[in-house]
C-alpha cells in the first residue's frame, strides 16, 4: 500500500513526492512527550576538571506499550559550543499507568572557560497530542534548556536539582498548587520565575549545532485560553495568594519559593507551562552573580470531580543548630473522609526520612526526621516539600494533593568555653581562647568582637552572629585555611594596649565561607578587669578670646597602676594648631615633673583664640619611656552667620554651628547657648540649651518674642558643653567653653537686576547667506551677562564683596552654582557653549557672607538656523566633497531624502544629523553607487535639540559637479 502510495505521488511530480514523504515522516513522529528538564554538576572525581560537566536529563513520555508510540530510546543533546550527540537512556520508570519517566546521564567536556554561559539543550519530536494552550501541540517539537558556566573560581557547582516530578493533576474549580522543591547542594540562593513553553523545529533542521528555540505557536498561559469563559474563576482559598471568589482565573509562581499557584482551572484537559530556576551565588562584595538556570517544561492535566482538597497542616518554619535532630510532625484531613497518602520532596531526603503513620481517616500522620551536620549551615532555608494526596474511590476517583512547604535553616553551634587572660608586656592585651571548633571548613572566619562593660545578655535562639544594637565593635579576624585550627587571638587595641580602669567584654562567631555562607551563634561572653586609672583628657577650655595672649586650660587625669608606675615619672603636654588627630602637626609645649599636676593654663603669646581651635595630649612617661598617651582632645570652636529678614513675615537670625574633636561623649547632655548684646556691656546669659552631636551643632537664634534680633547690632556667644566618658572610673560632668564669637547683624545686600543679551533671530534668518560656514563641530556661543544693585529692600547694603552667578542649561532645569566674581565686576560671558540657551540668575555677596535675594531670572532660546549650500562636489579632493549644512545652530536628528529630476528617491537617511551625504545612491536599502552629475532635489525634516524639540521642513535643490 506505501508503495502505491509513494507511486501515486511521483507520477504527480517531485514536489509532491516530498511533501508526502514529509507528511509520512510527520506521522511517524514520536508524539509522546510530556515534561522535563536537565540538571549538572561540576567534576567531582578525584581527577577533578572544572570543565567537565556531568549531565542529567529527565522526560516524561507517553508509555509506548500502551498508547502505540515510539519509544524514547536516546535523546539528541546540544552543548551550546558548537557540538551536539545522541546520548542513550540509562533509565526507564512507569511512574503512572500510561507515563515513564526516562533518564539520560551523560557528560561533556568543554576546551575553555567562556564569559557567557554555555546552554545545553535538548530537542524531542514531539510533543503529546491535545495540549490546549498552544497550537497543534502534535507537531510541535519539546525543547528545554539549562545554562551552565565555566569559571574554576566557582569551583564544584551543581545546579538546582528539582525534586517534585514534573508531571501533575489538577482538576476544574479548586485550586491547584505545585512546587518542583528544589534543593541546591551548594548552599545558593534560588529564584524561580514563569516562562513559556518552547520548541525549536526539528532536530534534523539544526545547523551547525546551534537550535534556535521559539515560543510555541499560539502559547498561552493555562489560565489564559480563548474564549474567557473556557479560563474559570477564583475560588475561595486562604493563600498566598489569596482567593478572590468570582474574580478572573489566576496563574502564578512565588518567586522567592517556587510555589505555582492556579486558581482556578475552567477547562479539562492538558497543559504545559515552564518556569526558570535561576541560581545566583554571592561573590566577594556582597554582589549576586546568576551562575545557572535550569528550565522546566512540565506538564498538567486536568480532569472532572467532586472530589475535595485535602487539608494538610505541617510545623512552622524553623531554624536549627546544626547536630540538632529535627522532627516534624505533618497532619492532614479529607473533607470527603478519604484515606490520604503523605509524602515528601525535598534534596536532603535522603539521609532524612519521612515515613507515614496513619492514612486516616479522620486524620493521616507523618513524621520527618533529619538530624543537619556542618555541611547543612547555609544562609538560605532547606526547603521541604510536603504534599497530601487523598485517594478517593467510586465516582470521585481522581485524587488531590495539597501542598506545604517547610523551611528548615541550619545555623552553626556557638564556639564554647571562650576564656579570657589578662597579659602586660610589652602592651596590656589580652588573650583570648576558646575550644576547637566543631564546624571548622576552609575559609570560614572566626569574627571576634569587644565592647566595654558587660552586655552578657542572650541574643535569641535563631540570631546568628552579633546584633549592632548589642554594643560590639568587630576587632579581630581569623581564618581557616584547610583543616587547621583556631583556638586563640590576642588584642592589644591596634598597638595602643588596653587601657587601666575598664572592663573589656569579647564574644566571637564562625561566618561560613561562599557559596552556602550562613553564620554561627555568638559565643558566651568573656570579660577582663584592668585595675587602676587611665590617663585621659577631661578639659580643653578657652578662658580668654584674644587674637594673641589667648588662654586655654587643659586638665588630664593621673594614672595609676598596680604595681606602680617605676620612676622618673613625667607628663609631657603636645599642641597642634586645629582640630587635627595629624601626629606631625604635634609639638611639645610643656613638661611637667609633679605627676600630682593635671592642670596646664596654654597663654602662649601667639595662642590665637579668636580665630583659631587647638587640639591638645599628654603622654606619660615612667622610667624616661612613653608609657600611656592620651587621646587628644580639642577645644570648641564656635562660628556664626548673620541672616537678616528678607521678606515680610520672617525674622533676623544667627546661625551659629560649633565643632570639637574630643575622646569623651558630648551627647549624652545639652549644650548650653550664651550670647550678650546688643548692649556690649550687659553680661552673657544663657539663651537655649540644644542635643549635640559627636562633632558639633548647630542653633538658629531669632531672639526672643519680646526682643528680637535688631539688624546693625553686634551680638556676641560662646557654647558650653557638658561631656561624659559613660564609664565607671572615668571622668563624669567635663564642661568646656568655646570662644566668644561677636556677628554684626548687617542690612541684607540689595539685589542685583540681571540683563541677558539676546539675538535678533528674525535678523539673521533674513541673512543666512552673508553669515559664516558653522564649524563641522558644531556652533560656539558666548553668553553675556550684565547687572546693576537695585534698591530692594529699601535697606539694603550696596557694600558687595562678590556676586554668585547661577545657570541652567534649559528652562526646565533648576538653577545651579555656575561661578562668582568680584564685587566690582558687573558683568560676565559665560564661554564655550554647545548651545545659547539657558537661564540664568545672580546674587550679591557682602563681607559677612551675607546673600541678597537673587536676581530676576533671565532666559534665552536659540534661533533654529539652518541653511543647505545650492552645491557640493564628491569629487574626493578633500574640499566640498559632502552635502552638509552651511549654518546651523544644535541639532538633534535629520531625515534626509534627495529626488532625481523625475522624482525618483535617491538617497534616505536618518543617520546623521548633519547629512553628510557623499552622492551615493541608497534608496531605503538599494545599493550605494554614485549618482550622475546634475540636479537634485532634497527634503531635510529637521528636529533641533531644543527643550521643545523643534521640527522644520527644508525643500531645496542642489547641483552635484564632479
Amino acid at each position: 500500500m506505501l508503495r502505491t502510495l509513494l507511486f501515486r505521488l511521483a507520477r504527480r511530480g517531485p514536489l509532491l513526492l516530498l511533501v508526502g514523504l514529509l507528511s509520512l515522516a510527520s506521522q511517524a513522529k514520536a508524539t509522546h512527550i510530556r515534561a522535563g528538564d536537565i540538571q549538572s554538576k561540576v567534576d567531582t572525581t578525584a581527577n577533578y576538571n572544572p570543565r567537565r560537566i556531568f549531565f542529567r536529563l529527565t522526560l516524561y513520555c507517553r508509555d509506548p506499550v500502551n498508547n502505540a508510540v515510539p519509544d524514547q530510546n536516546n535523546a539528541q543533546i546540544y552543548f551550546g559550543d558548537g557540538s551536539c550527540a545522541v546520548v542513550n537512556r540509562t533509565s526507564n520508570v512507569l511512574v503512572q499507568p500510561d507515563i515513564r519517566r526516562y533518564i539520560y546521564d551523560f557528560e561533556h567536556t568543554y576546551n575553555a572557560a567562556s564569559t557567557s554561559p554555555y546552554v545545553v539543550s535538548f530537542i524531542g519530536e514531539n510533543r503529546n497530542r491535545g495540549i490546549l494552550n498552544m497550537e497543534n501541540s502534535v507537531n510541535q517539537s519539546f525543547y528545554i534548556s539549562t545554562t551552565v558556566t565555566i569559571d574554576p573560581s566557582l569551583l564544584q557547582n551543581s545546579s538546582p536539582v528539582l525534586t517534585k516530578p514534573a508531571i501533575d493533576n489538577a482538576t476544574v474549580a479548586q485550586v491547584f498548587r505545585h512546587n518542583p522543591a528544589a534543593y541546591d547542594a551548594d548552599g545558593d540562593s534560588l529564584a524561580y520565575e514563569l516562562f513559556y513553553s518552547q520548541q525549536a523545529g526539528l532536530a534534523s533542521a539544526v545547523m551547525g549545532c546551534r537550535p534556535s528555540p521559539a515560543t510555541v505557536p499560539g502559547y498561552v498561559a493555562p489560565n489564559n485560553l480563548t474564549p474567557a469563559s473556557l479560563n474559570g474563576a477564583q475560588v475561595p482559598y486562604s493563600g498566598p495568594p489569596v482567593g478572590v471568589p468570582g474574580s478572573q482565573s489566576i496563574f502564578v509562581m512565588d518567586p522567592i519559593t517556587g510555589d505555582i499557584t492556579w486558581n482556578s482551572p475552567g477547562t479539562v484537559g492538558e497543559y504545559n507551562f515552564a518556569f526558570k530556576v535561576k541560581e545566583f551565588r554571592r561573590i566577594p562584595g556582597g554582589f549576586y552573580r546568576q551562575i545557572s538556570e535550569v528550565i522546566r517544561d512540565m506538564q498538567v492535566t486536568v480532569r472532572p470531580t467532586t472530589n475535595r482538597l485535602p487539608n494538610l497542616i505541617i510545623p512552622p518554619d524553623l531554624c536549627v543548630v546544626a547536630g540538632t535532630p529535627v522532627v516534624g510532625n505533618v497532619t492532614a484531613t479529607d473533607p470527603d473522609a478519604n484515606r490520604i497518602r503523605l509524602y515528601a520532596n525535598s534534596g536532603i531526603i535522603p539521609p532524612a526520612t519521612f515515613i507515614q503513620n496513619l492514612t486516616g481517616p479522620p486524620t493521616a500522620t507523618g513524621t520527618f526526621r533529619w538530624t543537619p551536620d556542618c555541611n547543612d549551615i547555609r544562609a538560605t532555608p532547606i526547603q521541604v516539600v510536603f504534599n497530601a494526596e487523598d485517594q478517593p474511590t467510586g465516582l470521585n476517583s481522581l485524587p488531590l494533593t495539597d501542598i506545604k512547604t517547610w523551611n528548615i535553616t541550619v545555623i552553626g553551634p556557638a564556639p564554647q568555653n571562650l576564656r579570657v587572660e589578662p597579659l602586660g608586656a610589652p602592651v596590656r592585651s589580652a588573650r583570648l581562647t576558646w575550644n576547637s571548633y566543631i564546624c571548622r571548613k576552609p575559609g570560614a572566619r572566626i569574627l571576634i568582637y569587644r565592647r566595654e562593660g558587660s552586655n552578657g545578655g542572650d541574643f535569641g535562639p535563631c540570631v546568628t552572629g552579633i546584633p549592632a544594637s548589642a554594643g560590639y565593635t568587630q576587632i579581630g579576624t581569623l581564618t581557616y585555611a584547610g583543616t587547621n585550627d583556631l583556638v586563640q587571638f590576642v588584642d592589644d587595641r591596634g598597638g595602643q594596649g588596653l587601657e587601666r580602669g575598664k572592663t573589656y567584654c569579647y564574644r566571637i562567631y564562625v561566618e561560613f565561607p561562599l557559596p552556602g555562607r550562613g553564620a554561627s551563634l555568638a559565643s558566651a561572653e568573656a570579660c577582663v578587669d584592668f585595675p587602676g586609672r587611665p590617663l585621659v583628657m577631661r578639659n580643653v577650655t578657652v578662658d580668654q578670646t584674644a587674637t594673641s595672649s589667648g588662654r586655654i586650660t587643659v586638665r588630664w587625669t593621673k594614672p595609676t597602676s598596680t604595681p606602680a608606675f617605676p620612676n622618673p615619672q613625667q607628663y609631657r603636654l603636645l599642641r597642634a594648631t586645629g582640630q587635627t588627630d595629624v601626629a606631625a602637626s604635634f609639638t611639645q609645649i610643656a613638661l611637667i615633673n609633679n605627676v600630682n599636676d593635671t592642670t596646664y593654663v596654654d597663654n602662649d603669646p601667639s595662642l590665637d583664640t579668636q580665630n583659631r581651635s587647638y587640639s591638645y595630649k599628654v603622654e606619660f612617661l615612667s622610667a624616661n619611656a612613653v608609657t600611656e598617651t592620651a587621646v587628644r582632645a580639642s577645644s570648641v570652636r564656635v562660628d556664626g552667620t548673620a541672616i537678616p529678614a528678607t521678606t515680610a513675615g520672617t525674622l533676623n537670625a544667627i546661625a551659629l554651628r560649633w565643632t570639637y574633636a574630643v575622646p569623651w561623649d558630648n551627647t549624652r547632655r545639652p549644650t548650653t547657648i550664651y550670647r550678650k548684646g546688643p548692649n556690649q556691656q550687659d553680661p552673657f546669659v544663657a539663651i537655649a540649651t540644644v542635643t549635640s552631636t559627636a562633632t558639633g551643632g548647630t542653633y538658629r537664634d531669632e531672639g526672643t518674642a519680646t526682643q528680637r534680633l535688631v539688624r546693625g547690632q553686634t551680638y556676641c556667644y560662646y557654647v558650653e558643653t557638658n561631656g561624659t566618658y559613660n564609664a565607671p572610673r572615668l571622668p563624669d560632668q567635663l564642661i568646656n567653653l568655646s570662644q566668644q564669637q561677636c556677628i554684626v547683624l548687617r542690612n541684607v545686600p540689595c539685589a542685583p537686576v540681571l540683563t541677558l543679551q539676546r539675538p535678533n533671530c528674525d535678523s539673521l534668518a533674513s541673512r543666512l547667506f552673508d553669515l559664516p560656514a558653522t564649524p563641522i563641530t558644531g556652533p560656539v556661543y558666548t553668553n553675556n551677562l550684565s547687572w546693576t544693585l537695585s534698591n530692594n529692600p529699601t535697606d539694603c547694603s550696596r557694600s558687595i564683596v562678590s556676586y554668585d552667578i547661577y545657570y541652567s542649561p534649559n528652562s526646565e532645569d533648576s538653577l545651579r552654582f555656575l561661578t562668582s566674581v568680584p564685587g566690582t565686576q558687573l558683568s560676565y560671558q559665560h564661554r564655550n557653549l554647545q548651545s545659547e540657551v539657558g537661564c540664568y540668575a545672580v546674587q550679591a555677596v557682602d563681607s559677612s557672607g551675607i546673600r541678597s535675594v537673587r536676581s530676576n531670572r533671565e532666559c534665552k532660546e536659540d534661533c533654529q538656523l539652518f541653511l543647505l549650500p545650492n552645491i557640493f562636489t564628491p569629487n574626493g579632493d578633500g574640499k566640498n566633497d559632502t552635502f552638509r549644512p552651511k549654518v546651523f545652530t544644535p541639532i538633534r536628528r535629520t531625515h534626509f531624502m534627495a529626488f532625481n529630476r523625475w522624482g525618483v528617491k535617491i538617497y534616505d537617511s536618518s543617520s546623521d544629523p548633519l547629512i553628510n551625504w557623499t552622492g551615493g545612491s541608497r534608496a531605503e536599502g538599494g545599493s550605494a553607487s554614485s549618482v550622475v552629475e546634475g540636479m537634485y532635489y532634497y527634503q531635510a525634516e529637521v528636529e533641533f535639540n531644543n527643550v521643545s524639540q523643534t521640527k522644520r521642513t527644508y525643500k531645496g535643490w542642489v547641483q552635484i559637479t564632479r
